[in-house]
């Protein structure tokens, strides 16, 4: 074949898929959605402008918080003998005890209530406390592996170990109802203002475990100190005795102590009595102050809990 004939054939060859021109695509743009300049919003933050809250986080993912205290209610009683019954073993044997120690043999006077129910009365506020502490404080170490995988807020956890308090305090205090009906305790409109009380209760209870639960992430040797601490706070609150029985120039203590607040104020729902507004106003103050305190040094240290934990 010579030189003109080839050049011939390779003219008469269709040209490959690949060679051919792609026409160009007539679009009208426009026409097209646009989104205005004044609406195009960049938010930009900065790691040292501050400790964020961040509550839109919080409420996104609030359906986390019910899993959450689901699961620890599920670990708490699974593969148990007595199961739910020992949130009212425990109340009741502590206050059959306290209720022969100080009612038969030392004989506080407690006004208009009688001593079981005066002391059982104090119990089941101050075992949710001193239990949704205790479970908080640990809440973060023992679920290492959890923090450590992905991410969701980490004060979750120890709310969590918060409501799921809620839940045996409630079921608890149907041995309240029970006493109540057994000594003929008379029913009052300030029985309405019991919620009141035990939020105020939880509240404080998260506020004290995110700041301890923070702590015990760092320093370890924290959950050791915590039952000396949750013990003394205890007997210097009135848990087990009436106010009245403080000496006169300790009753500041009595009434910078959030505890003695609450505790006093649940009482008072119970026997119908009057409230000390000043008291309770001062244990409510000082409760927002600790959460909103323990919830910001929380979120500093919270960047750093999948490292350290």
């Amino acid at each position: 074949m010579d030189i003109e004939t080839s050049k011939r054939v390779d003219r008469d060859l269709p040209e490959p898929a690949s060679a051919k021109a792609v026409p160009p695509l007539d679009l009208d743009l426009s026409e097209a959605p646009s989104i205005p300049a004044r609406d195009r919003h960049t938010l930009i933050k900065s790691e040292e402008s501050g400790v964020q809250l961040d509550l839109g986080e919080l409420w996104y993912y609030r359906e986390l918080l019910y899993f959450l205290t689901l699961r620890d209610i599920k670990v708490r009683y699974k593969q148990t003998l007595m199961g739910v019954a020992w949130v009212i073993i425990q109340p009741l044997t502590t206050a059959l005890i306290f209720t022969l120690v100080f009612g038969r043999f030392v004989r506080l006077a407690t006004g208009a209530l009688p001593y079981p129910l005066f002391a059982l009365s104090g119990l089941l506020l101050w075992l949710f406390f001193a239990n949704a502490i205790t479970n908080s404080t640990h809440s973060l170490v023992s679920n290492a592996n959890l923090i450590t995988k992905v991410y969701f807020p980490r004060m979750f956890i120890p709310a969590a170990s918060v409501g799921a308090g809620l839940i045996d305090l409630a079921v608890s205090f149907l041995l309240l109802i029970v006493l109540c009906f057994y000594y003929r305790v008379p029913l009052t409109f300030n029985l309405l203002l019991l919620p009141f009380f035990v939020f105020l209760m939880a509240l404080l209870a998260l506020g004290v475990g995110l700041l301890s639960a923070a702590g015990t992430v760092k320093y370890r040797d924290l959950r050791h100190a915590l039952p000396f601490i949750i013990q003394l706070w205890m007997f210097a609150s009135p848990v087990i005795y009436p106010t009245s029985i403080v000496p006169e120039r300790w009753q500041w203590l009595v009434t910078f102590n959030p505890i003695a607040g609450i505790i006093e104020g649940f009482r008072a729902c119970l026997t119908g009595g009057s409230f000390d507004w000043l008291h309770v106003s001062i244990a409510a103050a000082i409760t927002a102050t600790v959460l909103v305190c323990s919830a910001y040094i929380f979120r500093h240290f919270e960047q750093t809990f999948a490292d350290i934990v």
